[in-house]
């Protein structure tokens, strides 16, 4: 009975010597943690998705596939993403961490303008990408590169609940599937059919489309229940 006051006691003295130190001590050290983890992941996805990019530049250099470019042009759009995503988080607002938010979901839509530009021009003038085996490559570096970013962006977002970096991840995860119709494109140009390949590019835009309107609710939808 005596141990259990004097553990009470102690557990009491522990607690009030906690909050001496200040409430706010307690919070800011959440922040910082908080700060950090979403930079960490941020800083992460943004390093496997230059690397992913980077990759596929090289492979479109050599195939000059609109299926891959569109991809393209939407990782390093989803890399750039991270810029913002990365203030956020080192100023530790959560109103800047809304805007990121609504800035990943313009620069998803700012992606999926040029990916459909891009394609009906190729449907226009139409040709036909070399080096097929290099095109399904770069699909599949695609499609692991998003995989991997999705994957850190979307486990940091439901551990910190930033809506920013859940739409970012349902953002990048969307995008290896895009990848994956870049696999696609290189196996209905080898069956010798290359209209397909801009079509491919403009089901490419569609599914970015898509992706906007579903991330723009995501950061919506968390800004009402505020």
């Amino acid at each position: 009975m005596h141990e259990a006051l004097d553990h009470r006691e102690k557990h009491e003295h522990e607690h009030h010597h906690d909050h001496g130190h200040g409430h706010s001590h307690g919070l800011i050290d959440a922040n910082i943690k908080r700060s950090r983890a979403g930079l960490r992941a941020v800083g992460l996805s943004l390093a496997v998705l230059g690397l992913t990019a980077l990759a596929q530049v090289a492979i479109y250099v050599l195939t000059g596939s609109v299926a891959l470019l569109a991809d393209l042009i939407h990782n390093f759009g989803d890399a750039a993403t991270a810029i913002p995503l990365g203030i956020a988080f080192l100023l530790r607002s959560e109103s800047a961490e809304r805007k990121a938010g609504l800035f990943v979901v313009f620069a998803i839509f700012a992606s999926a303008c040029v990916a459909g530009v891009e394609a009906v021009n190729r449907l226009i003038d139409p040709q036909t990408p070399t080096d097929l085996p290099a095109l399904a490559l770069a699909g599949l570096i695609g499609f692991a590169g998003n995989w991997i970013a999705a994957t850190i962006r979307t486990r940091a977002g439901r551990r910190l609940d930033s809506p920013a970096l859940l739409a970012d991840g349902n953002h990048a995860r969307a995008d290896s599937y895009v990848s994956l119709a870049v696999v696609a494109s290189a196996a209905v140009v080898a069956l010798g059919l290359p209209i397909a390949d801009p079509l491919i590019g403009l089901g490419i835009t569609a599914v970015i489309l898509k992706i906007t309107w579903d991330s723009w609710w995501t950061v919506r939808g968390h800004h009402h229940s505020h």
